[in-house]
């Protein structure tokens, strides 16, 4: 077994290696360009964003456990992951950014699952690693459960970069990073505040991506 994977489990997960759009990782069955329809109707506030695999019955079980069973272990796995998955948006970053959790949100799990990942991803790839250049100044709900109009609602304006931190991403590309992409609303709220203070581009790298009920997008 590979990082608590049987065979049989790996052979299920359905890492997305063939063509994706540019602008969500959305997977196409075939390369019709570089970015999707919904994403060219409206772009996003991030760059471009990659997702290893799809968030299913599979891929969900590393996920939860690094997130709520203390299985830290796991995390330099799905860094792996993401460095082949992200490879073309890694090698362009100049640094990588976690998505932050909110003090007392961090206080109760005792670390950051985004943090967790993205630290393993720094030392295998050499870039950069920039933990406290994000910050969560607003103490949010929980995002589960919500429409996606809900979820920008509830991290509109959660997000900034310390002024005392702004020189660490001015003018930088910025690789964020994060467990998984339902909607994108947090992405979009970290990489509004991200640019704002600055950074030339934000860039999207996820372990998985949701598939929603209508088929292969966000």
């Amino acid at each position: 077994m590979a990082g608590g994977f049987t065979a049989d489990a790996w052979s299920r997960i359905l890492f997305l290696d063939g063509p994706v759009c540019d602008g969500c990782g959305t997977p196409f069955e075939y390369d019709p360009g570089a970015r999707c329809a919904a994403c060219l109707a409206k772009p996003r506030a991030f760059d471009a964003a990659r997702a290893a695999c799809l968030y299913d019955e599979t891929s969900r079980d590393p996920i939860l456990k690094l997130k709520h069973a203390d299985r830290l272990d796991l995390a330099p796995m799905l860094a792996r992951w993401i460095s082949r998955s992200a490879r073309g948006l890694i090698e362009e970053a100049d640094a990588i950014v976690p998505v932050p959790l909110h003090p007392l949100r961090l206080l109760r799990r005792r670390y950051n699952q985004a943090a967790e990942i993205a630290r393993p991803l720094s030392a295998l790839t050499g870039t950069p690693y920039l933990p406290d250049a994000l910050v969560r100044r607003r103490a949010t709900a929980t995002q589960a459960g919500r429409s996606g109009s809900g979820r920008k609602r509830n991290v509109a304006g959660a997000f900034e970069v310390p002024p005392t931190r702004a020189t660490q991403v001015a003018g930088l590309r910025i690789l964020l990073v994060d467990d998984v992409l339902t909607t994108g609303a947090t992405a979009e709220g970290c990489a509004r505040a991200l640019k704002a203070a600055g950074a030339a581009r934000v860039d999207l790298a996820v372990v998985a991506r949701v598939r929603d009920v209508a088929g292969l997008t966000i």
